[in-house]
């Protein structure tokens, strides 16, 4: 059963998944668990092509670097409903935190298998290292995880009547969410950070010292899209359809987002000289050209259609549009420009495919069972 709230009642309504697709899903999960056996059994090496030559693969590029900026929209929700009093968008607000939770336990669970040696991950608690990037990551992976599950703690409190601790909570909405929007904008950011220590390593179309701000303000527009195609996704397959008006109001949000994104690199690329590398870098020219038009411009017009606004499949396929820009633009400057040393040449193992595949499907069938037997999805009359 789905709970849902109609002005001050809370009626309930039946939402299904089908079975097949359930089954579907647990076999990819099994599959993955079987593999991360095998990791900490026999070692890293044993379901990867990593090496000393070449540590940073798939998982980091996959899990964290697009995983943690598919679940902007958390924050950026947050920020609006509660900071910016933007009411018109509480009905989602409790989806967007969902996903954004589910998405940080999976991207730690990605490092604890990604990690030589995860029995040590608590040693950033202890040993502070404040002038590195990773550092930084970590504690902010850790604090806003927390945060997360505090904000997403009331649907327990509502589904099991627990008004102590839902009033406590409440008090303390407004900080969590401003303290919350801290983390993930140091996060967001520092993510690219992070690619700043790598000049002589990533292709120039990609390194430049706004590397921060870019990530930042690609993972909020990614944020949006990501809320619109969930939602969409989600009346679909679980029963339960959001006013047209609300994903029409952040499809419009995206023309600006999606316009200033585009001003920036376009212009940062101008001011260093560097545009006329857009055509003559042969095949990261054509990577490049497909993830700007492709993943920016081309929504960024469909966006700027109201026929489009207006039409549930418009925005969705206007929105996947986005997302598949920025999970290539991660790969692009986190993993495929990356100049490799002679002889540590990097392509996945197909049992470094299971183990992402297998938490991405495990984040969906917590999502469908979450939205199931929890007050997640709510309307207005």
């Amino acid at each position: 059963m789905m709970t849902v709230e109609t002005g001050t009642q809370v009626i309930h309504r039946p939402c299904s998944f089908p079975k097949t697709t359930s089954m579907i899903l647990l076999i990819f999960m099994t599959i993955g668990l079987v593999v991360a056996i095998m990791r900490f059994i026999y070692g890293l090496g044993t379901i990867s092509n990593l090496s000393d030559g070449r540590a940073w693969g798939l998982w980091i590029t996959f899990d964290l670097y697009c995983g943690v900026a598919l679940t902007a929209g958390g924050f950026t929700m947050a920020a609006t409903v509660y900071i910016f009093n933007m009411k018109k968008y509480y009905p989602i607000v409790r989806s967007a935190i969902l996903t954004a939770f589910l998405g940080y336990i999976m991207v730690i669970f990605a490092l604890l298998v990604d990690l030589g040696q995860p029995w040590r991950i608590w040693h950033i608690i202890i040993y502070w290292n404040p002038y590195s990037p990773l550092f930084e990551v970590g504690w902010c992976v850790l604090l806003y995880t927390i945060i997360l599950a505090l904000e997403f703690s009331p649907n327990i409190f509502e589904r099991f009547k627990m008004q102590a601790p839902l009033r406590w909570i409440k008090t303390i909405q407004i900080p969590l969410v401003i303290i919350g929007v801290i983390l993930s904008t140091m996060h967001q950011s520092s993510l690219g950070s992070m690619l700043l220590m790598m000049p002589d390593k990533i292709n120039s179309l990609w390194f430049t010292p706004i590397l921060p701000f870019l990530f930042l303000l690609s993972a909020i527009a990614v944020g949006l899209a990501m809320v619109i195609l969930e939602t969409s996704l989600g009346g679909k397959g679980l029963g339960h359809q959001v006013d047209l008006h609300i994903l029409s109001g952040l499809g419009k949000g995206l023309i600006y987002l999606l316009g200033l994104y585009l001003l920036a690199r376009l212009g940062d690329l101008l001011t260093a000289g560097k545009l006329g590398l857009i055509f003559s870098s042969g095949f990261y020219s054509a990577l490049f050209l497909l993830e700007l038009v492709g993943g920016v411009i081309l929504p960024l017009i469909l966006f700027a259609l109201p026929n489009v606004r207006q039409s549930r499949t418009g925005l969705f396929w206007s929105a996947l549009l986005v997302v598949l820009g920025l999970v290539l633009n991660r790969f692009n400057a986190s993993l495929i420009a990356l100049v490799s040393r002679p002889g540590t040449n990097y392509f996945p193992h197909w049992m470094e495919f299971a183990i992402s595949i297998s938490i991405v499907t495990a984040g969906i069938l917590a999502y469908i069972m979450a939205t199931r037997y929890l007050p997640i999805i709510q309307h207005d009359k």
